[in-house]
């Protein structure tokens, strides 16, 4: 049911925001429960969570065959400091009870303070450039310094600038950009910040970025059921397309010779209709395709599904034919 029993936190700074999810999955037939999750240390506070976030109504989690579930623990960067290490005791409830221990450990240094403790960009609109800051803190050497902040996603700009530097008290601000052409979705990234300590494994501290661009256009249906169809016929269904402000549309395109589109208005206008016309081919099968919507905003858009099943025609009896047919039924229901 648990695929990682431990998980090591390495060298994080004070304050900084420090978790992890272990995997709960259910591999059996029977339903199993999770009736809670206790820490043998205050330095690590562990919480049961659904497969999508959120905490269970009545403190307890049933899992039938094959779902998921996280066991959330939570490193207390501002509260302790120093080696730190936590046993984690999940219950489980119902015919097959027990008990799983899981394991955190970590090194929470007391001389390296994140100020707040994650980059939290937020709601963010969809094609705004927004900026977060977080103060870096330390108390020790006069020669420390970071020598580099390492960042694999593209989508940030980190800059790195010395506020302060007073005997063995020194201070960055640590600026980091979120582009304004990031896609819709959510955030989840690492930035690790790099010093020049003496020892290897305090050389390197992470820095949790998270936050959530929300669409500047939605469609409406998103997935566009366009039903069953004899081949050659044809049907047409409308799609409504927002966005936060008035807006033209370029171009509708999906790739595909059997669709034609045709929109509302040449304006800029904050909802447009579009015509979506589908004509059948001649083979009968299922097809299901994107629909892309091509707006004047820096070539940002929507995109919605379409799908469709063209049948195999049937061949109706010629109605003689049909009517023979009845006669020779009743006639040999009369007969017997």
């Amino acid at each position: 049911m648990f695929p990682v029993t431990d998980h090591n936190f390495g060298t994080v700074a004070r304050g900084a925001d420090t978790f992890y999810k272990f995997e709960v999955t259910n591999p059996y037939k029977q339903d199993m429960t999770l009736t809670g999750v206790r820490s043998s240390c205050g330095c690590t506070s562990p919480t049961l969570e659904t497969a999508d976030g959120k905490a269970p109504e009545n403190g307890q989690i049933v899992l039938k065959s094959h779902e998921k579930a996280y066991v959330m623990a939570r490193f207390n960067t501002r509260t302790h400091v120093g080696q730190k290490g936590a046993t984690l005791t999940v219950s489980l409830g119902g015919q097959y009870g027990g008990e799983v221990q899981l394991h955190v450990s970590g090194n929470i240094r007391s001389d390296v303070v994140f100020n707040p403790g994650a980059i939290e960009f937020g709601e963010v609109n969809e094609g705004e450039a927004k900026e977060q800051r977080v103060t870096v803190n330390y108390a020790g050497r006069s020669d420390w310094e970071i020598v580099d902040v390492t960042n694999d996603n593209d989508n940030f700009e980190v800059e790195l600038l010395e506020a302060n530097r007073t005997g063995g008290k020194i201070s960055y601000d640590l600026v980091v950009r979120l582009k304004n052409n990031l896609p819709a979705g959510y955030v989840k990234d690492q930035l690790t910040v790099v010093t020049n300590d003496n020892r290897a494994e305090n050389q390197r501290i992470p820095l949790i970025v998270s936050g959530n661009v929300r669409p500047e256009f939605s469609v409406t249906p998103a997935q566009l059921a366009l039903g069953e169809i004899q081949p050659g016929a044809h049907v047409t269904k409308k799609i409504a397309v927002r966005g936060k402000e008035p807006f033209k549309i370029v171009d509708v395109n999906c790739g595909e010779d059997c669709f034609g589109f045709k929109t509302d208005s040449e304006e800029a206008r904050k909802i447009h209709f579009v015509d979506v016309t589908f004509t059948a081919g001649e083979a009968p099968g299922k097809l299901q395709t994107p629909i892309q919507i091509v707006t004047d905003r820096d070539n940002r858009g929507a995109t919605c599904v379409a799908s469709a099943t063209v049948v195999a025609e049937t061949v109706e009896a010629p109605a003689a034919a049909a009517a023979a047919i009845d006669d020779d039924a009743v006639r040999t229901v009369s007969a017997q």
